[in-house]
This record gives structure tokens, sequence and C-alpha cells, in this order.
């Protein structure tokens, strides 16, 4: 059996490099996927929902690159996100932790929650009931009130409120200052968001990219080691699906 020429090797270890130039390259400058670990986005996004997040929509920061390793502050190629954008970003207290939110309030802004109605500019958002969900915290059904929210520029969801008197539905006025971002999550009285001081206002530098489609969903009620019932787990009538 004849041994691999040097020649040979030095190709193999060079297609290895480029591919992984290739693949490193496309995560870091277009599309990142996503997983969705927590319930926060209900009804927009679900647990067991996987996403790509295009990464050139806002620009570029050393958050677009693995390990924040990029050596430069600020952004590049800028594009400010609009409003009712659903976006992935470094979470300010903890940057080792992604989260993904929806930004309601820009640079300039004055954002507050009277009696669980999101207020911008001292004006209230509409939201029109749509009916109700339930969900099972393991013990109990809760029930919550589904509305369609629609922002001053237009942008319409779907959010939901299990009550209008929770723990963040009355805050103070935030005021928005230049160069950031205030984040919520649809699932109002179950997100760790721009309410919070845990998370509070969110640098622009922050922001990794805006999610744009989902290209898998599961319900969890399949192990890993019980293939049998994979496909009967995967949510078929959401894959491809486009984040609103």
């Amino acid at each position: 059996m004849s041994k691999r020429k040097p020649e040979g090797k030095f190709e193999f270890i060079k297609t290895i490099v480029i591919a992984g130039a290739l693949a490193l390259g496309f995560r870091s400058l277009l599309f990142e996927p996503f997983n969705i670990p927590s319930g926060s986005m209900i009804p927009t996004l679900l647990v067991g929902d996987y996403l790509f997040v295009s990464k050139y929509s806002y620009g570029y920061s050393r958050y677009s690159f693995p390990f924040g390793m990029a050596p430069f502050d600020g952004r590049i190629f800028e594009t400010p996100p609009e409003r009712g954008d659903v976006a992935v970003f470094r979470q300010p207290q903890n940057e080792s932790v992604a989260f993904i939110k929806r930004i309601v309030g820009l640079p300039g802004d004055r954002v507050q929650v009277v009696n669980g109605v999101l207020h911008i500019n001292d004006v209230a958002v509409n939201r029109d009931r749509k009916g109700f969900a339930t969900a099972s915290d393991g013990y109990n059904v809760i029930r919550f009130a589904v509305y369609q929210e629609t922002l001053p520029n237009g942008k319409s969801y779907l959010i939901q409120e299990r009550s209008d008197d929770d723990l963040l539905d009355n805050t103070n006025v935030f005021l928005v200052p230049e160069g950031h971002y205030f984040m919520m999550g649809d699932n109002r009285d179950n997100s760790r968001d721009s309410r919070t001081t845990s998370v509070g206002l969110v640098p622009a530098e922050n922001l990794i990219g805006r999610a744009e489609r989902l290209f898998f969903s599961h319900n969890s009620s399949a192990h890993l080691w019980e293939v049998w019932k994979w496909p009967f787990a995967i949510r078929y009538g959401r894959l491809g699906d486009g984040i609103m």
C-alpha cells in the first residue's frame, strides 16, 4: 500500500483550512444559526425553534465574530435597526450570553409600560385582543390573553399577557440614550429584558443581527436516543417561516 505523498497531505490540509475559513466567514459575515432555549418570545418564537440570524443587517461589531475577538470597538458598515425587529444581542451585564428580543425603543425614545400597555413617547401603543392561549407549568394550566400589537411605524405582531398587573406591567419611564435600544420579549410577563436591571438598555455594539427565518423546529417530545419519535416531534408547519 503506497504512502500518501507529502504534496497530497499538503493539499488535504489546505482543503480543510479553506473549508474552515469559508464556514467561519459565512457564520461571521452572513448568517448564524440560533436556537430558542426559553419562552420569552412566545407566541412569535417557541422553545425548540432554530433560526438564521443575518449578521450583515446592522453592520458588524466585535460581537459579530466568534468570542468577540475582532480588534475594534463600535460598528462598521452600520445600518440602524428598525422598530419592531427581532434581534439577537449580547447581554450587557454578561456578554457571554446571547438573548433574542424585539426592539421597541429607539435612541431618543421615552419608553414606559402602564397597566401592561407599552407606551412610546407618552403615547399608548395600540393592541387588539385576538383570543386566549393556555400553557402548563408542570403543575397548573396558565391562561394568557393574546393581543396584536402595532408599533408607531406600522409593524404588527402577536404578544401574550398573563395579566396586566404583573411584576413588569408598570414601570418607570426609560429614556433611551443615543447608541442604545430598548428590548422586550413578546411573552410580556415571562421575559427578562430592558425593563429589568439584569439586561437594561442594549448598546448598538452588542447587536449580533436580525432574526430572519426558521429552518427547524421541534417540540421536545423525543429524546435524542428515541429515533423512532423524531418524525413526530418536528413542527413541520413552522419550517421555513419568516420571523415578523
